[in-house]
């Protein structure tokens, strides 16, 4: 496990924004404490709508309470979290010990909290949400970029995210080893059958994107070794290799001949990742890492008085 770092609320080199990582708290915090209108910005006010809590704690017991690994796997997320128990809590005493990216085991503590008792269990569930479901796809990814490893592939998430959770389950692919090619829309151009469809041809769809968008990379899906070829001589910068089985893309890999860069995806599994990888290809996308992850099992544990 690498070193922990002094802040665990610090963003700084995720590529997480603080009015995104702050909107993202607050919407969390509100659907599980309110279900409705914005939190109130006094935490002593936010934690009444815990009910249990507010009803079972006194409100000037403080206490501490660890977020545990119940299962191994690849954490991320834990600085989010933070930011969760921060806002109920603001004066929360925090403690790393892990950091996003590690590999734990079961057991293992990855932050510890202090503070008034009522606001770190109002914030529990909202804290375990962020970085379950962000350790989870790091835990897939990290699968993946193992099963490949050596082969020169990269592996790739897609745009098949959560809606509203972008930026958190890419940073998390990014936490287990993958990487991030596409972030929307708007900074890749993806040329699919229907857009060739309405252009006429490949290399009409090609030259409208670059006369639209002359700086935006143009990525043209294709289904056969034809199809790559045709694409490549239009001008495609890389070329998205759909549901071709490892002969087909070793074809279009030679074809190709280095002039785009290739990117497998269609019907991927672990079992084959390491054979499409040896075909040549430059990436692996798989949309499972985003759609498909299940979460990693952690837990918050309140540490008993005295």
């Amino acid at each position: 496990m690498s070193s922990t770092p002094a802040d665990p609320a610090s963003l700084e080199g995720t590529g997480l924004s603080e009015a995104w990582v702050t909107e993202l708290v607050e919407r969390t915090l509100t659907e599980d404490l309110t279900g409705g209108p914005p939190l109130p910005h006094a935490p002593d006010l936010a934690v009444r709508h815990d009910v249990t809590s507010s009803a079972t704690i006194a409100a000037t017991r403080f206490g501490t309470a660890d977020l545990v690994a119940r299962a191994p796997g690849v954490v991320a997320g834990l600085p989010v979290a933070a930011r969760v128990f921060q806002r109920l809590a603001p004066g929360v005493t925090l403690t790393a010990g892990a950091r996003d990216g590690d590999t734990v085991a079961t057991g293992d503590v990855l932050l510890t909290v202090r503070g008034p008792v009522r606001a770190l269990l109002a914030a529990e569930r909202s804290a375990l949400n962020i970085a379950s479901r962000a350790s989870g796809i790091a835990t897939a990814t990290r699968a993946w970029v193992e099963a490949v490893a050596g082969t020169g592939a990269v592996v790739l998430d897609t745009r098949k995210t959560t809606p509203g959770l972008r930026p958190l389950e890419k940073y998390a692919v990014r936490c287990g080893g993958g990487s991030n090619k596409r972030m929307g829309l708007y900074d890749v151009a993806m040329v699919k059958d229907n857009h060739v469809a309405a252009a006429g041809s490949v290399a009409d769809a090609v030259a409208l994107v670059r006369e639209c968008a002359p700086s935006v990379p143009v990525q043209v899906e294709v289904d056969t070794v034809a199809q790559a070829a045709e694409a490549v001589a239009a001008g495609a910068d890389f070329l998205l290799c759909d549901n071709m089985p490892p002969a087909v893309l070793r074809e279009v890999v030679a074809v190709v001949a280095g002039r785009a860069e290739l990117e497998a995806t269609g019907g991927l599994t672990l079992g084959v990742a390491r054979e499409v990888a040896a075909t040549g290809v430059d990436f692996l996308s798989v949309g499972a890492l985003t759609h498909s992850a299940p979460i990693l099992d952690l837990a918050l544990d309140l540490r008993a008085a005295g």
